[in-house]
């Protein structure tokens, strides 16, 4: 079993974000890192020790994987171009053909793409569970049954899995945890502290944080990221210097940025709940969340996200996505810039009406990234667009 004691770190989460993985500073350093911009460096005639953009360990990359391990707890940690080069490369450095991968149905649609269709025409068996459902994992493992996959808190619905027994059934049965925190961000849980043996991040969400760089992180032991490098040397799934480069300084402002979108979003989501236009409101901060008990217990802020229903359907939608004028209707998510987008569009555009229905997303179903502006502005332009 998995000790849910959370490490000693030598400086508090605030702390790291700005200086994990700096090597000494000397009188006349740079006080910003320098980007490197150079794909290869001279090596000593007969060596191995090859540094190379395309391996992962260049300057640039290799101090923001140090921090980033850093922040989640884990042995090390390895960029990638996206974050589903990350979900794609570590769940392939576990997975072979003939093997089994147990997953929640509640995942991104891209992810939901690639378990349903790429694996399984590369000979790898995929179950998709509902994770709410009493004794839901045991009841589908197998002898062939590797790894288990969960997304949480849930991309679009806000859903929070409870960690407690997946983790214990995993330990038991030796088997690989994976969990992609991406809604998260280690601002607000960790999931290594609760029994994952790996983390995947999309950064280019909460940890860059200003909708101008794509890029996958996955943590885990020394050996499993070695692994991962492996499938992402071959695959070419590398993110470029400058890529890393503005990640770290992104990422500079992560505690910040998260707690200030914890706030403004606990605000929003109760004035949501109490509109009439509004049949629902998701956000786990709200009593009325299913999962509320669960996110008090594991989480340590609720997170930046609101997902909301509108009382009209995709009617209402489609005039309220016109109406909005602060808030910007696009993809992708955490950022500065608050952002509205509707899954039926994107993130789950490839499944039907009644397939996104049954797990939660409803036509008329709106997700709110909320930025840094004034709260009261944000919901100044939420209000005049749903009247």
């Amino acid at each position: 079993m998995a000790s849910s004691k959370k490490p000693v770190r030598p400086h508090t989460l605030a702390t790291l974000v700005l200086h994990a993985g700096e090597a000494p500073h000397a009188a006349g350093d740079p006080v910003v890192p320098p980007l490197v911009q150079s794909v290869n460096y001279v090596q000593e005639p007969g060596s191995d020790n090859l540094m190379y953009t395309r391996y992962g360990n260049t300057p640039n990359a290799d101090r923001i994987q140090k921090r980033i391990a850093a922040l989640e707890g884990a042995e090390q940690a390895l960029m990638l171009s996206s974050g589903m080069a990350a979900t794609a490369c570590g769940l392939l450095a576990l997975l072979r053909p003939g093997d089994h991968l147990l997953a929640s149905q509640y995942i991104y649609g891209g992810t939901h793409r690639l378990l349903t269709e790429e694996f399984t025409q590369m000979g790898i068996d995929v179950t998709l569970v509902d994770p709410f459902e009493p004794r839901a994992w045991r009841r589908r493992l197998r002898k062939e049954t590797r790894a288990i996959f969960i997304e949480s808190p849930v991309n679009p619905t806000c859903r929070v899995l409870d960690m407690r027994g997946v983790s214990l059934l995993t330990k038991e049965l030796g088997i690989a945890l994976v969990v992609d925190s991406t809604f998260a961000s280690p601002v607000n849980f960790r999931p290594i502290e609760h029994g994952a043996d790996v983390v995947i991040h999309s950064a280019t969400k909460f940890l860059n944080g200003h909708h101008d760089v794509l890029g996958g992180v996955v943590c885990g032991t020394v050996p499993y990221i070695d692994e991962v490098r492996q499938k992402e040397i071959v695959w070419g799934q590398t993110p470029d210097p400058f890529a890393c480069w503005l990640l770290e300084r992104g990422l500079k402002t992560l505690d910040v940025r998260v707690q200030r979108q914890n706030e403004s979003a606990a605000e929003i989501a109760t004035w949501l709940e109490g509109r009439k236009e509004v049949r629902r409101c998701h956000y786990p901060g709200l009593e009325s969340h299913p999962d509320h008990a669960v996110a008090v217990d594991q989480l340590d802020g609720f997170g930046g996200m609101v997902a909301f229903e509108l009382a009209g359907g995709a009617r209402s939608a489609d005039r309220f996505a016109k109406r909005i004028k602060l808030i910007r209707y696009a993809a992708s998510l955490g950022g500065v810039d608050t952002l509205v987008s509707e899954p039926r569009f994107s993130s789950h555009a490839r499944m039907s009406s009644d397939e996104r229905a049954r797990i939660g997303i409803p036509d008329g179903f709106i997700r709110l990234s909320v930025g840094l502006e004034g709260v009261t502005d944000i919901i100044a332009d939420l209000e005049q667009a749903l009247r």
